[in-house]
């Protein structure tokens, strides 16, 4: 068994600091050592700036990102050559008052465009695949479900 580590340093700071909850700053960076920062921020619904990623959108993200790459894979090495892969995923969160809040969903909607030749029963059928490789999909408490177009090139 193979063991990986990810580290990611959280930055927040605010010379009023967290005084009165409708006024501090939600707005923090997200860095590793080797990649460039995310300027981040919580959800609007939670006085957030829209202009910035927040934890919700970053882990539908995370979700959509490790399909598409564990399909990328699985698709260069059983032959089918993909051209164009863009996915729309939405994720569901519902609050629950006095517990907090948690996903029930992410729903991943990949449209995906195929080379001439490549066989796009065989490209359908490698999503499934995919979905049970995604590390992320595993790792979380609510379903990641799949609904994707193969466009035959």
């Amino acid at each position: 068994m193979n063991e990986h580590t990810y580290s990611v340093d959280v930055e927040w700071s605010s010379p009023a600091g967290t005084a009165d909850y409708r006024s501090y700053p939600r707005e923090h960076r997200l860095s590793s050592a080797a990649e460039m920062s995310i300027d981040a921020s919580a959800d609007p619904q939670f006085r957030g700036d829209p202009a910035l990623w927040n934890p919700e959108q970053l882990l539908v993200a995370a979700a959509a990102n490790c399909h598409m790459l564990s399909y990328l894979a699985l698709c260069a090495r059983r032959g089918v050559v993909v051209v164009d892969y863009v996915d729309a995923a939405v994720g569901t969160m519902v609050e629950t008052p006095g517990a907090g809040g948690r996903f029930t969903s992410i729903d991943l909607r990949p449209r995906v465009v195929l080379a001439p030749g490549s066989d796009a029963e065989l490209a359908l059928a490698l999503h499934h695949e995919a979905a049970e490789q995604c590390y992320i999909a595993a790792s979380l408490s609510c379903p990641v479900t799949h609904a994707p177009q193969i466009v035959p090139g």
